[in-house]
């Protein structure tokens, strides 16, 4: 068996595990450049017309290039120079391998319709079964059962004026031949919804994002996909004192303080009232094993109020080894005439954010729920698509790695979702996680990225696979991109 990159196909192996490691060099950072980390908008330029629903960055064709899905279209890019529209538009997405045949296949959760990759060359509808009549959010992939298939988790919301709250829907993978609904429930009005195995347990954990100040939801796995909300237990309501819960509209998972640990941004839309503020948008910081993975809530940590925030989305945009949070606004003007805007909050390191948006050059963007990330041109930095623009960041001379995931299609689904990598920087554990819907399901690519600063030393990976078998990758250089397939062979090709 050869292998050579993100095209290679796989043959299915027995419960025997190991290691393939395969580098290719994207490039270099080629001389001095801005140490800020600024964007400009290159929509226009490089051919592309997103429109401003949520979006999905998914390589289709296995071409190396990271390629965008919207309700506009399907959005081949060529080499970083453009982007061509080789197909319409199904509604916002989410990708996945849901048949593990090497291609990503698209979940359009707005319309409940599920497309297969046919090689990289179109898609064809997926039959679902017959589901009760539901208004989605949103949704997100995971492999929640550990059979080694990505299912899916649809997050139901509501028709206020009739009084409608619409359910929420596990389709469970029946090895990427049917889906079945295994598990419905209408208790809460939901937004955004996003999986994590926050408690490195072996499985993935989920939080629902729930709006009309219902208590947000976090869902943990018994491993065999049944699920217990454990969101009071573990202080991750992510609300105020004196209130049940908040409008949450999304949330996203990220190791924000570099302890090796996923924490919560819970991203609250916020009107003012009788009572005072609403619930604002608020850090929770993972304690730990010894704290059994409870979570501390830390506040505001530098995000200032505005009432519409919507989608926000996690990214190391500088480079300099901390996630960053981009963090959308809905209301053009909110109530008492306040404009709203997205923000750039760069995190400057131990929970303290701050407002980067100007100095990015990203002020005063439309409203918007769209908030994705990717590295479009495999130079090494995160562009971001939001707005209804396509952001390019200019980058600087940090150095950065990009780590690429793929499961054997046996026991580990093939496109990775909820394996985690972390990278040990002198005193700090860096750690990224391969996800399918943050925010309000919006979809970053599933290559990992990491902003490693001035450290130009080789690297150690330790892989944490989905069903919980880790895996460490030795000596690997930096300012390039890094293949790993969990296959039964240790083998390492340069």
């Amino acid at each position: 068996m050869t292998v050579n990159g993100v095209g290679t196909q796989l043959l299915r192996m027995g419960w025997w595990m190991a290691l393939a490691l395969a580098m290719a060099t994207l490039g270099s950072a080629q001389g001095e450049a801005p140490q800020s980390g600024t964007f400009v908008d290159r929509t226009k330029e490089l051919g592309v017309e997103p429109g401003n629903e949520a979006a999905c960055w998914a390589d289709i064709d296995n071409d190396g290039w990271v390629d965008l899905c919207t309700s506009s279209g399907i959005w081949k890019n060529n080499q970083g120079q453009g982007f061509a529209k080789i197909a319409g538009g199904v509604g916002p997405v989410l990708a996945a391998d849901i048949d593990n045949d090497g291609f990503v296949d698209l979940f359009a959760w707005a319309h409940l319709k599920l497309y297969r990759n046919d090689g990289g060359k179109g898609f064809t509808q997926f039959a679902l079964p017959e589901l009760p009549t539901c208004y989605p959010r949103g949704a997100c992939f995971g492999d929640f059962n550990g059979d080694g298939f990505v299912d899916i988790y649809v997050a139901g919301y509501e028709n206020w004026e009739a009084g409608i709250t619409y359910p929420q829907l596990i389709l469970t993978n029946r090895e990427g031949k049917a889906f079945e609904l295994t598990w419905s429930e209408t208790r809460y009005r939901a937004r955004g919804v996003s999986a994590s195995d926050f408690d490195q347990d072996g499985d993935l954990d989920i939080y629902v994002s729930n709006y009309r100040l219902q208590p947000n939801v976090l869902w943990q796995n018994d491993g065999k996909g049944a699920f217990v909300d454990v969101a009071d237990k573990y202080n991750a309501v992510g609300t105020s004192p004196g209130f049940g819960g908040g409008h949450t509209i999304g949330s996203s998972w990220g190791d924000f303080n570099n302890d090796g640990l996923i924490d919560l941004f819970v991203g609250n839309f916020a009107h003012r009232d009788s009572r005072g503020d609403q619930p604002k948008s608020r850090f929770l910081r993972n304690r730990g094993p010894e704290e059994g993975y409870t979570f501390e809530d830390l506040g505001t940590c530098g995000v200032f109020y505005q009432e519409s925030y919507a989608s926000p989305a996690t990214a190391d945009y500088d480079n300099d080894g901390d996630l960053d949070l981009f963090f959308t606004s809905v209301y053009g003007v909110a109530s008492f005439g306040v404009p709203n805007y997205p923000v750039l909050f760069r995190n400057d390191g131990q929970f303290v954010f701050t407002d980067a948006t100007a100095s990015a050059q990203l002020a005063k963007l439309e409203p918007t729920y769209q908030n994705a990330w990717a590295d479009i041109d495999n130079d090494g930095d995160l562009d971001v698509i939001s707005a209804g623009r396509l952001y390019v960041n200019q980058g600087n001379d940090h150095r950065w790695l990009k780590v690429r995931l793929f499961g054997d299609g046996n026991v580990v689904n093939r496109s990775a979702i909820g394996a985690q990598v972390r990278i040990k920087v002198n005193d700090a554990v860096l750690t990224r996680q391969v996800e399918a819907g943050t925010g309000e399901n919006n979809q970053n690519e599933l290559t990992l990225h990491f902003g490693l600063a001035q450290y130009a030393e080789r690297v150690t990976l330790e892989v944490q696979w989905p069903n919980g078998v880790k895996h460490t990758v030795r000596n690997v250089k930096t300012n390039r991109q890094v293949t790993i397939t969990y296959t039964r062979f240790p083998r390492r090709v340069w």
